[in-house]
């Protein structure tokens, strides 16, 4: 369409502006011409070129450059030196004439300064030597701003704002043409390799540079990016984010920004033109022009995953970020991840899956739909669409091998453990943690049993059939009982203990049962099963009523229908009868008196078998005794008929303490027992919480007991003695020596009667001390009493009442600590009042 039959016309540049495509030639023509884009139904993009108009400008030179100004409907052509302005429409010069002159290359200011939208900023590269101007173009008029000389000739340049990138004879320098501040970037020799300076984005630039390297430069002298590896000998470069598109004699490279590797290589030849316009990369031979259409970025992004190339679509998808809308970018990225997600997880990557599912707010129920039979029948779960991934189920991802299959149930048990409790988990609750029962009981695993005595949402229906399935029955019964069905619960447990049904969960069981039923609120539940935990282990299984909180117990259960239910179970009794006796400490005289003849009839049972139980018999009478010595609610006489005619001679003695006939009871601890020490016992915890006088009649007695018997029994003299001595403090001395034999010799009482004299004396001085102290607090008060006396106190008629501000006519008054003086009908009335008025009360505090 351009040169017909002229083989000698080439292509010298080209611009594109919209639908608009111009071409400058070597023979002076600009060719301008509609570009018509069309997508077929497989979605593959075609130009159709329309040719509309020509024009030939005269000089016999080549075109060089062509930049639009769309603003300004106007075509700036290089040629000649020569910037010329034409209409983009007609071609036809500005009727003004406006163009610049002494131009050897030119560039549009982008991120223009001057902020007036009715012109273009213009940068040349002058035929002066060493000079860079700036022009601003308009409609129809240009006008110069700045001439900027710089260190060496430049070869190429690019601008933004004030900031030019300039390609020197030797080096790349950043100059503010504003400022004249100049920064190095680094060296090149521009006459073995053609330099390039492209700016790319705000305040960035892409540079070639030494070693086959396209080099990013921003205005500060610093690369953000790694350099991309092009060819050593590049002729042009493009821009279509997030690649770089690179010219070579032979190819055209295409180069990543996000990771700087090279993507595509298409061959090409005799190529010398490479631009982009808009999002157009055009490249041009000398007799043809070719349009590069980018694959949409989400069709590279798919290609990238098919291919299993997840970091690089990863990276790829971050990078679109700034050409597509946020909101459809979020739903495109999630889903990316997600895809990913699912790539990695077939790939036993289980910790990048894990991140990337988390990333992409994946729906768990995606990874749960590849696992068989885990979603529960009632869910209404349809897989997205399109898929997320190739797979029908695990089985063909791990194509039936055991080990990888496990791998990948491990990886969802840890997965849905993290996430049940986190947002990811809200709405789906159900599903995940009966997917999560299933794993565990299939896996044998300890979480299992966590899973059910915890919050959860595990569905009865379908969890209940996979326990039975995997013989979990325990397991079982802990979800009949989180869902409020402890009955059946408790039917699954009583068969394993009994051994009708296996499961090996727990070794303890019965004792779980017991600790079960102990803290259980249903009475009928308790009184049904109360039977067969006692047939067990009577002691245990008593733990039933003992153990329950003290709240169930006072509502919930009668104590006496529970001793009614235990009688067959005497060991079990007497535990009960201990727990609301000692325990629960309640003072009913029935249940005081029950257990001490429990305690008996046990004793007595022990005492009279064949078998030796000495222990059982020994821990039964030091109960027995405790509970009589402490106990004053059993009925005294009852227990001491049950006793009469026994060898229980230490209780009875107890007994007739507890009668208050100490003598008869001192009478069987000495002389049927002789257990002198115990004697002395019986007088201290009788004597306890009660006066001196009855200590001291107590001990007197058991002296009596001693000192009554035959003396000769040297026994019971030495009793007598250790007695004394040992408890000098308990006597009436003078009392003592009116008793002792006068046959008794005063070394044989020596400790007695110092403890004696001690005491009398200690006694005397503390008395002394008492009186001396209450005679000096009394002269403190006398001595108050005089100083309070010994103030005169001055009347007259001109004192006036403190209260009611008239004068004393009489000289009866009343005065207060603090001097005041009053009437004595004031203060009458005011202490009457001083209950009643609270200002009144105030008053008198103030006085």
């Amino acid at each position: 369409m351009l040169m017909g039959d002229k083989n000698h016309i080439n292509i010298e540049c080209i611009e594109c502006c919209g639908k608009n495509l111009y071409i400058g030639t070597n023979d002076c023509f600009i060719y301008h011409f509609m570009l018509d884009e069309k997508v077929s139904t497989s979605g593959k993009v075609t130009f159709a070129a329309t040719k509309q108009l020509h024009k030939y400008l005269g000089f016999k030179k080549p075109v060089n450059e062509l930049k639009a100004a769309s603003a300004l409907t106007r075509l700036l052509v290089l040629c000649d030196n020569t910037i010329t302005l034409v209409n983009m429409m007609n071609l036809e010069p500005v009727p003004t004439g406006a163009r610049i002159k002494g131009a050897v290359t030119f560039t549009l200011n982008e991120n223009p300064v001057s902020g007036d939208p009715f012109c273009v900023e213009v940068c040349i590269i002058s035929v002066k030597r060493r000079t860079i101007q700036m022009f601003m173009v308009f409609e129809d008029r240009v006008q110069i701003v700045k001439e900027v000389v710089t260190p060496e000739q430049p070869c190429a340049v690019a601008v933004d704002g004030y900031y030019l990138c300039l390609a020197l004879t030797t080096q790349y320098i950043i100059l503010n043409y504003n400022t004249g501040i100049s920064q190095d970037l680094f060296p090149y020799c521009s006459e073995e390799k053609r330099p390039i300076v492209k700016r790319i984005g705000r305040q960035e630039f892409l540079l070639a540079g030494p070693g086959g390297l396209g080099m990013f430069a921003t205005v500060d002298g610093i690369s953000q990016r790694a350099p991309v590896h092009w060819s050593e000998n590049v002729i042009g470069a493009a821009l279509c984010f997030p690649y770089v598109v690179a010219l070579d004699e032979e190819f055209i490279t295409v180069h990543s920004m996000l990771d700087q590797q090279q993507k595509q290589t298409l061959p090409f030849k005799e190529g010398h033109i490479l631009q982009d316009f808009e999002g157009k990369v055009i490249v041009a031979t000398n007799k043809g022009v070719y349009i590069l259409v980018p694959l949409p970025l989400e069709k590279q992004i798919q290609d990238l995953l098919a291919s299993h190339r997840v970091e690089e679509a990863l990276v790829l998808a971050k990078g679109a970020r700034r050409n597509i809308p946020k909101e459809k970018f979020q739903v495109m990225y999630k889903r990316i991840l997600q895809q990913a997600g699912f790539i990695q997880f077939a790939q036993l990557q289980f910790l990048e899956a894990k991140e990337l599912f988390r990333s992409g707010q994946l729906d768990v129920r995606e990874l749960i739909s590849l696992y068989p039979f885990l979603l529960p029948t009632s869910s209404s779960f349809i897989r997205s669409h399109p898929p997320l991934h190739e797979y029908a189920d695990l089985n063909q991802l791990t194509q039936g091998d055991q080990e990888k299959m496990i791998k990948c149930k491990r990886f969802l048990m840890s997965y849905l453990n993290e996430v049940r409790s986190t947002e990811v988990a809200n709405g789906y609750k159900e599903d995940i943690d009966t997917a999560l029962l299933k794993l565990y009981a299939e896996a044998n695993h300890e979480s299992l049993l966590d899973l059910l005595v915890s919050e959860n949402f595990c569905l009865l229906t379908d969890s209940a059939a996979w326990l039975e399935k995997h013989k979990k029955y325990f397991a079982l019964g802990l979800l009949y009982h989180y869902n409020g069905q402890d009955a059946a619960a408790l039917q699954l447990w009583v068969q394993i203990v009994d051994g009708d049904i296996e499961d090996s969960t727990r070794s303890d069981l019965y004792e779980y049962v017991v600790d079960f039923l102990t803290f259980c609120s249903d009475r009928d539940l308790v009184w049904k099963y109360s039977e067969w935990v006692l047939q067990k282990n009577e002691e245990v299984g008593v733990q039933i009523f003992t153990k329950r909180p003290s709240e169930e117990q006072e509502k919930n259960i009668n104590p006496d229908d529970i001793i009614s239910c235990l009688n067959k179970y005497p060991k079990a009794r007497i535990k009960y009868l201990e727990h609301l006796v000692l325990e629960r400490k309640i003072e009913k005289e029935k249940y005081h008196t029950h257990l001490a003849a429990l305690y008996l009839e046990a004793i007595l049972q022990l005492k009279s078998g064949t078998t030796d139980n000495c222990v059982e018999t020994v821990e039964l009478l030091l109960k027995l005794r405790s509970l009589l010595q402490k106990s004053d609610l059993y009925r005294i006489h009852f227990i001491l008929d049950k006793i009469r005619g026994t060898d229980l001679h230490m209780e009875s003695a107890i007994l007739y303490g507890k009668l208050e006939e100490h003598e008869k009871a001192l009478h069987i601890l000495v002389h049927e027992l002789k257990d002198f020490g115990a004697a002395e016992e019986y007088c201290v915890w009788n004597s306890e919480n009660r006066d001196l006088q009855y200590r001291r009649r107590l001990f007197h007695m058991l002296l009596s007991v001693y000192l009554r018997a035959d003396t000769s029994d040297c026994a019971l003299v030495m009793a007598a003695v250790d007695l004394l001595n040992n408890h000098a403090a308990e006597f009436d001395a003078a009392l003592v020596l009116q008793l002792v034999p006068d046959s008794w010799s005063v070394q044989l009482l020596s400790p007695f009667l110092s403890g004696a004299v001690r005491q009398s004396i200690h006694t005397k001085r503390m008395t002394q001390v008492a009186l001396g102290l209450a005679q000096a607090e009394n002269l403190i008060y006398k001595y108050e009493k005089v100083k309070h006396k010994g103030t005169p106190i001055l009347l007259s008629d001109k004192k006036v009442c403190q209260v009611c501000q008239n004068p004393f006519c009489e000289p009866a008054f009343v005065r207060y600590p603090n001097g005041g003086m009053v009437h004595t009908h004031c203060a009458a009335s005011r202490h009457l009042n001083s209950s009643v008025t609270p200002h009144s009360s105030r008053s008198s505090s103030e006085t």
